[in-house]
């Protein structure tokens, strides 16, 4: 199969994996890829339009003239392909696709791998081999690590507000001088991996990248691929792990992207019942056809094996299951059974785990689902989706609720506190206080929490302990780890001044201090996602809105008690009961003065007595800080 200038990039194999969509490596065949023919150096550009009449690709190179390069279309299979010599990387181009209307439109290329900063759109030909990695050691770990059993505490960051850059116009900081600065902040606080919200190409800044045009074009807003790059091996030299938002689920309606790419809906339903979100106003891929599942599988491969992330956290899952997300009866369109789930979606969702995971072993899959899905982080050989964890957003919103009311009011609630343990080990879980928590009129973390100044840092402090002491791996959004005032704005920087007071800087302590004990203590991560790893003391004390609870490792000399207090009464001369008698000692006190606390003691170390309590022989008799939480460990004997 030839082209006008030389041999198609295409085999027959290729072309035959791709109508089944099989094909994982699309990436090295579609778009602009750099090439030689015949000794001469140039670019084979190939994009997929079916229905089109005519295409050409066109661009600085000349002058936007699309006589000058008409592309050729593959017999049978609906691929336009031409080889141009002479043309580099650093080249701006676009196909315009004319339909069979005689319509003609510019399209950004679906697998571009740079674009122009917004709001220009022109795809930029980029060579992605250059880059010289030096994370081999750590792709390696990767490789043999079990994530449930390895501690997990995610930064979630939106790059472009974290911090500015007085140099630019937009404040946009480049991914190297990120590198260095994220990377040093998550060393000095603890956190194990980085949580970037969507880094691939979005004509909107302010849809936070959750409006994708660029499936294989990381923004330029912060820089070129190359600078991409170094982030995440500089990352991965530093022992930090690096997740990023993918968004399979929708895409907009710009011209210039996917939207109606050959005058027909070609990544799209044609029926808005099925290919339009009523919510977002964005437009939903067609998983059933066989070219649109193998872009977006490619895309997840290719997220892996040219940029070497640790993990795809993919956005939207709910509204992927289900054909009736979102509508009223009548707005959309039952599945041949005549239910309502959306059976090309979930299969979709199968074959992306299941591929993922067979070629890039230690890599992470996390499902936003917010439903009672069945399943989610099940082995697709166990009729599940074959994810590795998924957001628990049951318990973001119960915890937030309960956290929310007014102390003397907690006792009327104590089941939403208590309630995430009837289900906590049904799925492997991320225990989410993301960006979504912080927009919207919702206020910021710290402004959430009820009551003067005092109680709401030690509500805030309460909370993020109980939270680092619950079942689940662990994320928070940039600002929260400090008590930011104002509600995220992507527009601007976090307050870091607040940084300067001594109440910011302790609930910065306390987030530090918790992850610390990932580095001592395996009972707070090697069982989370175990039902053995966790087990009450008592769970029944509505009247004084009190927890206790045991967390425990594999080994029983690692397990700690927890107790937490919801109200901001001391809780003098409490009793618990604990497994072993002994004498305890505090391993962290979220009232302790460094982290703005009252410093109320618990009694240091602490002595059991023989009197039974809460089901246990033994028991301690302890002061439990107001709106505080206390982790003990049984002191062990040396030798």
């Amino acid at each position: 199969m030839k082209t006008d200038s030389g041999q198609s990039l295409f085999s027959d194999f290729d072309l035959h994996l791709y109508g089944e969509g099989l094909h994982d490596h699309l990436y090295d065949l579609f778009g602009a890829q750099l090439r030689e023919v015949n000794g001469q150096a140039g670019t084979n550009f190939a994009v997929w339009a079916p229905y089109a009449d005519k295409v050409s690709v066109v661009g600085d190179f000349n002058d936007w003239d699309p006589q000058k390069h008409p592309l050729r279309k593959l017999e049978y299979c609906g691929i336009w392909e031409s080889f141009i010599p002479g043309i580099g990387a650093g080249t701006l181009y676009k196909f315009l696709v004319t339909d069979q209307a005689g319509n003609q439109v510019m399209k950004t290329d679906p697998f571009g791998f740079a674009a122009e900063v917004p709001p220009q759109s022109a795809s930029i030909v980029t060579d992605l081999g250059q880059f010289a990695w030096s994370d081999q050691a750590w792709l390696d770990r990767r490789r043999d690590t079990d994530v449930l059993t390895r501690p997990l505490a995610a930064y979630e960051v939106h790059l472009g507000s974290w911090r500015h850059c007085k140099e630019t116009e937009n404040g946009w900081l480049n991914y190297r001088d990120l590198a260095h600065q994220l990377v040093e902040y998550c060393l000095e606080t603890g956190f194990t991996h980085l949580e970037l919200l969507p880094v691939s190409e979005h004509p909107y800044t302010g849809s936070w990248g959750y409006q994708t045009t660029g499936y294989y074009a990381v923004t330029s807003r912060h820089g070129t691929p190359d600078d991409f790059m170094y982030f995440v091996d500089y990352c991965h030299r530093h022992n930090l792990g690096v997740i990023i938002d993918w968004v399979p689920a929708h895409f907009p309606r710009d011209a210039h992207g996917l939207a109606r790419f050959d005058g027909t809906c070609l990544y799209e339903h044609e029926d808005p019942r099925q290919g339009a979100h009523p919510d977002w106003g964005t437009l939903i891929f067609n998983y059933g056809r066989n070219q649109v599942r193998n872009f977006l599988i490619a895309n997840a491969r290719f997220w892996f094996d040219k940029y070497h992330v640790d993990g795809l956290r993919v956005d939207a899952v709910a509204s992927m299951l289900y054909l009736d997300y979102s509508r009223e009866d009548g707005q959309w369109i039952p599945n041949k059974y005549g239910g309502r789930e959306n059976l090309e979606a979930i299969e979709f969702l199968k074959q992306f785990n299941e591929r993922v995971h067979a070629d890039f072993p230690g890599v992470l899959t996390i499902a936003e689902e917010s439903t009672a899905w069945s399943g989610v982080t099940r082995p697709t050989d166990h009729d599940g989706l074959g994810f590795n964890l998924k957001w628990n957003m049951g318990w973001m919103n119960d915890t937030l609720r309960y956290m929310r009311n007014e102390p003397m009011h907690r006792k009327y609630h104590h089941d939403e506190i208590t309630f995430s343990l009837m289900y906590a080990w049904s799925e492997n879980f991320v225990l989410p206080f993301s960006h979504d928590e912080v927009v919207h009129g919702k206020g910021s973390m710290i402004d959430q929490m009820p009551g003067d100044k005092w109680q709401k840092f030690a509500t805030l402090r309460l909370l993020y302990t109980y939270m680092w002491t619950h079942p689940g791996k662990k994320l928070l959004f940039m600002g929260s780890e400090f008590g930011q005032w104002l509600e995220w704005n992507w527009e601007q920087e976090l307050q870091w001044d607040l940084l300067e007071q001594d109440a910011h800087r302790g609930v910065q302590r306390l987030v530090t201090a918790l992850n610390g004990l990932f580095e001592t203590e395996p009972a707070m991560y090697e069982l989370d996602c175990d039902s053995a790893g966790f087990q009450w003391i008592n769970c029944h004390d509505h009247r004084n809105s009190v927890l206790s609870y045991l967390r425990k490792g594999t080994s029983a000399d690692d397990t700690v008690v927890v107790i937490c207090n919801g109200t901001p009464a001391v809780q003098a001369d409490y009793r618990i009961g604990v497994p072993e008698a002994g004498r305890y000692q505090e391993l962290l006190n979220s009232d302790w003065k460094r982290f703005g606390g009252s410093d109320v003691k618990t009694g240091n170390p602490l002595e059991t007595s023989s009197v039974e309590s809460d089901g246990f022989a033994h028991s301690l008799t302890l002061q439990v800080p107001p709106l505080g939480a206390v982790i003990l460990k049984r002191i062990r004997s040396e030798g």
